[in-house]
């Protein structure tokens, strides 16, 4: 388990933003509750609560892999209009204690799902 600090800074900030996650034109998750994990250079991602998602849609993969500073992800696929998104979904159900804020929380992979900011 490594920390972080001024070589490697990650920062979860509630997003002020409604966001709204499809794959296709089926709304996977929706929620004015997101939070912004932003870690060294990577892009930004958004982390969804579980109770914002339709976890009817989802189903656990054996999928596994570690970060150092946040702890073992878990993976989820989509099954939503007859498509499956392979391990479209990660989450840390047991983060290392830096990261507790992004338990019960859901990152979703851009290239596999729409991402969007609803207006208003």
């Amino acid at each position: 388990m490594k920390l972080p600090g001024p070589d490697h800074p990650i920062t979860i900030t509630p997003s002020p933003k409604h966001i709204r996650v499809l794959a296709g034109d089926i709304v996977i998750a929706d929620t004015t509750q997101a939070l912004t994990l932003k870690e060294a250079s990577y892009p930004a991602v958004l982390y969804i609560p579980r109770a914002d998602a339709n976890l009817k849609l989802v189903a656990r993969t054996d999928r596994v892999t570690h970060c150092p500073y946040k702890g073992d992800a878990n993976y989820y696929s989509i099954n939503a209009g007859g498509k499956v998104l392979e391990n479209a979904i990660w989450t840390y159900e047991t983060p290392f204690p830096a990261m507790t804020e992004i338990k019960d929380y859901l990152a979703f992979y851009p290239d596999k799902v729409r991402i969007e900011e609803v207006p208003g």
